[in-house]
């Protein structure tokens, strides 16, 4: 199933701008005021989650620690991946202090809440400055069994092979750049792949022909294309997730920054497909340089037995 309705969620303790991963993130910006950086995020943290449940979706909130210091823990989606098989995978990531994530408990209240037949740990490759960063690295379009991959330093081609082989996809590799012609630093931030909607930036792709290529397989598995430009990316609208409630109705989750810079004819051709689901997360957009889709680990798991 392409889609799910359940999601892991990092409710923050210490949310603040990351040095450690501003030097290829162009989407960061430091905030004027740091002391107020943490009230805010848990504000827009805390009305992203009762949203979601509005919307039916199943969310497991787990509440970070302040010690040691992970910035970046309301991201959870670069660090590991779940999936309909009952894997896991733990990922290679770039920022030192990123990697102190796993060792902060979500993955031991995932494994409460869920069954996992077999983790995958790709985590070592870190060692030979080998990054792959998850669903942040990679955008899967989980039926048709392809990852979508733009290069960047923080998603290497060997890392890409070993998900790849391990996990049965195929690869899609693109390059795609900013306005400044510097690589995009994730995938997940130029494109989106659901059900039937992709949601993607073609304009970033600087080679007509892997420009062509990548519409060419999206339309070939069926997918309905809306392409956003370079003002659309830099306000996050490439950054949705579709998941789906409890009676399998579509939802598109995005930032209320991303929602607003569609055009309306745009706005129009997500509702035949999905229904927007919109959260005002502006604080943790400039200052994490992350949006809505960061924000939420799909869980495929099955639930643990009773």
């Amino acid at each position: 199933m392409q889609t799910t309705n359940s999601v892991l969620m990092i409710r923050p303790a210490q949310f603040a701008f990351n040095p450690d991963t501003a030097i290829n993130n162009r989407f960061q910006r430091a905030p004027l005021d740091p002391e107020l950086t943490q009230h805010k995020a848990l504000e827009e943290f805390d009305g992203y989650v009762e949203t979601l449940r509005h919307y039916g979706v199943e969310v497991l909130v787990v509440q970070d620690t302040p010690t040691p210091h992970t910035p970046d823990s309301i991201f959870p989606n670069n660090g590991w991946s779940s999936h309909a098989d009952g894997s896991l995978v733990l990922y290679p990531m770039q920022g030192r202090n990123r990697r102190l994530e796993r060792h902060k408990g979500a993955l031991d209240t995932l494994a409460q809440h869920y069954s996992v037949r077999e983790t995958i740990d790709l985590s070592p490759l870190e060692q030979q400055d080998i990054y792959l960063e998850g669903t942040g690295s990679m955008v899967l379009d989980r039926e048709q069994r392809i990852l979508y991959a733009c290069h960047s330093g923080r998603t290497h081609p060997e890392a890409l092979r070993q998900f790849a082989e391990r996990l049965d996809y195929q690869t899609h590799l693109f390059h795609a750049v900013d306005r400044q012609h510097s690589p995009i630093y994730h995938s997940n931030v130029m494109m989106s792949v659901g059900r039937h909607l992709a949601v993607v930036c073609l304009q970033a792709l600087p080679d007509r022909d892997e420009r062509a290529a990548l519409e060419k397989q999206l339309r070939r598995t069926g997918k309905q294309i809306l392409a956003l430009d370079l003002d659309q990316l830099e306000s996050f609208a490439g950054n949705m997730l579709e998941l789906h409630d409890k009676d399998g109705r579509a939802l598109l989750v995005m930032s209320r920054s991303a929602w607003r810079s569609l055009e309306f004819a745009q706005q129009r051709q997500i509702e035949r497909f999905a229904e927007p689901v919109v959260v005002n997360i502006d604080h943790i957009e400039r200052t994490g340089g992350g949006s809505a889709r960061c924000m939420l680990a799909e869980i495929y798991l099955p639930h643990s037995p009773l």
